[in-house]
C-alpha cells in the first residue's frame, strides 16, 4: 500500500499540530520527494548515515526528530548540508521532521513514551501552560534511586550520569527528554526529588547539589528514540506502511 505524501503530511500535521509551539526549525515537510510513499523509515537525526541506510533500504520518506534549518543555521548550501541534501534530492526521498511537538504530545511524545517504559502512568506537566514539553509523576511509594537508575541502564542500554542527593529514595519524579538540563529549576519547583534529562551542563551540577534533587542525564539520543518510533508506526498502521527504524548511535 501507498500514501500521497500530501495526505500522509496532512495526517502528521494534525496528530502533532505543530502550530502550537514557538520551535528552533520548522516543523511538518522540509524536503520534497516522490509523490507517494510505501516505505518510511525514522530515526532521531537525519545525519548522513541515517539518510544512507534509508535511500538503500528503498524508503519514500524519512521521518525524524532533529531535521534542517534550525535557527542561526549557517543558510549556505555547502559541505554537509549539501551532501545530505543531496542524497535526499537524488534518491527522491521527503524528509519529515517534528521537534517540541514530537517531544510533547501526550502518549506518543518522547516525553510520554519514556515515563511509559518506566512504569509512570499517572503524570502531568511539569510546568502549567504554555507547551509542555516536560512531565512530573508521583509514585504511590518511595522507589530507591538505584532501581530508577536501573531501569535507565536497561532502557536505554548506556550508563547514566548521576548527581546524588542526600536522599536515597525518590517519589516525585519529573522528566524531559533530550537537552532539558535547563528545566531542572522548574523540576525544583514542581517539588521533585529527581530530574531526568538527557544532557547535562556544567551548572546543572551545582544547582542539583545546592538545591538537593537528584539529577539523571541519560543521553539526548538515547532519551529520545522512542518518540519518533511511536509515531511512525502509527502512520504504519494507519495507511498499512511498511516502515523501518534506523537507530544511529550516539554517544551523547
Amino acid at each position: 500500500m501507498s500514501v500521497a505524501l500530501r495526505e500522509l503530511v496532512s495526517y502528521l500535521d494534525a496528530l502533532l499540530e505543530p502550530w502550537r509551539f514557538q520551535d528552533y526549525c520548522p516543523n511538518g515537510l522540509q524536503v520534497e520527494g516522490r509523490p507517494q510513499v510505501a516505505k518510511v523509515a525514522s530515526g532521531v537525526t537525519a545525519s548522513q548515515r541515517l539518510l544512507d541506510a534509508a535511500a538503500e533500504w528503498g524508503a519514500d520518506a524519512v521521518l525524524v526528530h532533529h531535521g534542517y534549518f534550525w535557527k542561526g543555521e549557517e543558510q549556505a548550501v555547502v559541505g554537509m548540508k549539501r551532501r545530505r541534501l543531496a542524497t535526499l534530492l537524488g534518491h527522491d526521498i521527503s524528509l519529515l521532521a517534528y521537534h517540541l511537538p514530537l517531544d510533547a504530545h501526550p502518549t506518543l511524545g518522547n516525553n510520554a513514551r519514556l515515563g511509559e517504559l518506566l512504569g509512570l502512568q499517572d503524570h502531568r506537566p511539569l510546568q502549567s501552560g504554555g507547551e509542555g514539553v516536560g512531565n512530573i509523576a508521583e509514585l504511590p511509594t518511595e522507589l530507591p534511586v538505584s532501581e530508577l537508575l536501573a531501569a535507565l541502564r536497561r532502557i536505554t542500554g548506556r550508563e547514566p550520569l548521576h548527581i546524588a542527593a542526600d536522599v536515597a529514595g525518590v517519589r516525585h519524579i519529573a522528566w524531559c527528554t533530550g537537552a532539558a538540563q535547563g528545566y531542572i529549576e522548574a523540576a525544583v519547583a514542581a517539588g521533585a526529588d529527581v530530574f531526568i534529562t538527557g544532557e547535562a551542563s556544567e551548572q546543572t551540577v551545582h544547582i542539583a547539589r545546592e538545591e538537593g534533587i537528584h539529577f539523571i542525564a541519560a543521553g539526548h539520543h538515547a532519551t529520545e528514540r522512542y518518540g519518533v518510533q511511536a509515531v511512525a508506526e502509527q502512520v504504519a498502521q494507519e495507511f498499512s506502511l511498511q516502515h523501518r527504524f534506523i537507530d544511529i548511535d550516539n554517544p551523547v
